[in-house]
């Protein structure tokens, strides 16, 4: 770390404190911008107030659970997706298929099982330690935590998970057996936004694959200006929301 950037003392949560400022995340310069806390637990009232305030969990299995709000912000603005011809031409070929299938929260246990193994872009291994995992199923029992699944010839073969708080949207992680599998599962997230009003989705940070859909990076308070009013809407039902095919054979490609 250079010499000249100030970076102050690491907050330590007990089980019953809240979590600090935002403001207070150690700043670019620092041995990890973005960071803003260690300790405490995973319990679904934790993560609700994490993510309420704009703060998710990233860590691996040798540190302690590790608090981050990184600004900039890697957002996906809806209206900023990016429907590739290359994707609408496989979106196209699959719709005719009898055994392939775009749902939401059918099997979310099975979705964040296959992402626990897969790393994340950039990384050698995965951030999705056992403690996440299950944290994050015990989300999805309280009504928050969804998964989009890509279905063929009836098995599992890509899909995403994502954190819900009204209409804030925050996606997770994601895996892939197939080409452009959760590429799809994405298109299909952002369909079912449009739908409900809702015009954005955290991708928490900067990947190439995130910015060739269309993601950018905003400030953190602009962010955190985005998810304030959003949080407070009814959510969508995602276990029954539909695709609508037809939508994509209009859509606009880039």
């Amino acid at each position: 770390m250079s010499t000249d950037v100030l970076q102050a003392p690491l907050t330590w949560l007990e089980a019953n404190d809240p979590l600090p400022s935002v403001e207070n995340a150690w700043g670019a310069g620092s041995d990890a911008p973005g960071l803003l806390a260690a300790g405490a637990d995973l319990g679904v009232d934790r993560l609700l107030e994490a993510y309420s305030k704009g703060v998710f969990p990233w860590f691996n299995a040798s540190q302690p659970v590790l608090w981050w709000s990184p600004d900039p912000r890697m957002v996906l603005k809806i209206a900023d997706f990016k429907l590739h011809r290359s994707l609408r031409k496989t979106l196209t070929r699959y719709a005719s298929h009898p055994q392939f299938e775009l749902c939401f929260d059918r099997s979310f246990n099975q979705v964040i099982e296959a992402c626990s193994q897969s790393p994340r872009e950039g990384q050698n291994g995965t951030w999705i330690v056992p403690s996440m995992v299950a944290a994050y199923k015990a989300l999805h029992q309280a009504g928050h935590a969804h998964s989009v699944e890509t279905w063929l010839d009836g098995q599992l073969v890509a899909g995403l998970y994502f954190v819900c708080i009204g209409k804030a949207v925050f996606g997770e992680s994601m895996f892939s057996t197939l080409s452009d599998g959760s590429k799809m599962a994405l298109a299909a997230l952002v369909q079912v936004c449009k739908r409900h009003n809702i015009t954005a989705i955290d991708c928490q940070q900067k990947t190439a694959h995130l910015a060739s859909m269309g993601a950018q990076e905003m400030s953190r308070s602009a962010f955190l200006d985005v998810i304030g009013s959003a949080r407070h809407c009814a959510s969508p039902d995602w276990k029954n929301a539909a695709i609508d095919w037809d939508q994509w054979r209009n859509a606009n490609i880039a």
